[in-house]
């Protein structure tokens, strides 16, 4: 494989400190002033703390209309309710994607008045010919998600898309995703072919790792998200202390974005639409 096709780090940036919902404390990557979107991507939210008050109030009842949003938990436990009557648990491990599609109210609240809550909420933008389909989950609890071990000292978790012909459970047409918690023991290296045409990132929640063939290789520090570009083909070599890291990537839609809050359309008109249709309660 020539190193011409080799991924490389387009840039790193660091997440900001922000609060959303009722207070929850988070880290945003993604939907900030450096980098507002990464198509089809609007957002990533980092969560994790031991502390209680940090995410104690939870995100109670707000509406969504236009994208997807992805909630991977790694420790803790959060209990979603929605105004069309759908209600589940999300356990660590589990992944819960959620088609907004033309509007819905809902609540994402926790289950535990203390220990650890850890995970990940990305935003996924629809297509316009999908921004008003009818709403639908796709839940997954941790065993329904494949774990390989690819090579040794490696351990991935596809949420989407494929790695050794082993397929993730999530499957969404418009954008292709690829979504993967990938694990590397102290040194070890490992690569991975992205799909062609797709946008992509990393981000680092354990450790630091060197992502990148030869000189052009980049160290990505703890909580750095690396935005990939140049080749399919990503090559990862974990530090000292090992690492772990979310590899995600999608189809870019290329169409105009129209964004206010939770609502993610197409035109300022319909933007406009949207919230009549939230505040005359035809979610």
């Amino acid at each position: 494989m020539s190193s011409n096709d080799s991924a490389r780090v387009l840039r790193s940036i660091r997440g900001m400190p922000t609060s959303d919902g009722a207070g929850v404390r988070l880290t945003r990557v993604i939907g900030t002033p450096s980098l507002p979107e990464l198509d089809p991507f609007l957002m990533l939210d980092e969560f994790g703390t031991e502390r209680a008050e940090d995410y104690i109030a939870g995100f109670p009842d707000h509406p969504h209309r236009g994208f997807e949003t992805v909630t991977y938990m790694l420790d803790g436990r959060m209990r979603h309710k929605d105004n069309h009557g759908n209600e589940g648990l999300l356990t660590p491990g589990s992944v819960q994607w959620m088609t907004a599609g033309r509007g819905l109210v809902h609540s994402e609240m926790p289950e535990q008045e203390s220990g650890r809550m850890r995970g990940f909420q990305l935003w996924v933008n629809l297509p316009a010919r999908d921004k008003m389909s009818a709403p639908r989950y796709q839940e997954f609890a941790p065993e329904r998600i494949p774990q390989l071990a690819p090579a040794e000292g490696v351990g991935v978790k596809v949420i989407a898309g494929t790695v050794d012909s082993v397929s993730g459970p999530i499957q969404q047409p418009a954008t292709d995703p690829v979504y993967l918690d990938i694990e590397l023991s102290a040194g070890t290296a490992w690569s991975y072919r992205l799909p062609e045409g797709h946008n992509a990132f990393a981000y680092v929640f354990e450790g630091d790792v060197s992502l990148g063939e030869g000189e052009a290789s980049h160290a990505i520090e703890l909580q750095q998200l690396a935005v990939l570009g140049g080749g399919s083909t990503l090559h990862m070599r974990a530090g000292a202390e090992g690492a772990r890291l979310i590899v995600v990537a999608g189809r870019p839609l290329r169409e105009p974005v129209a964004r206010h809050g939770p609502f993610v359309m197409n035109t300022r008109e319909e933007l406009m639409q949207a919230f009549v249709d939230y505040q005359e309660g035809r979610f």
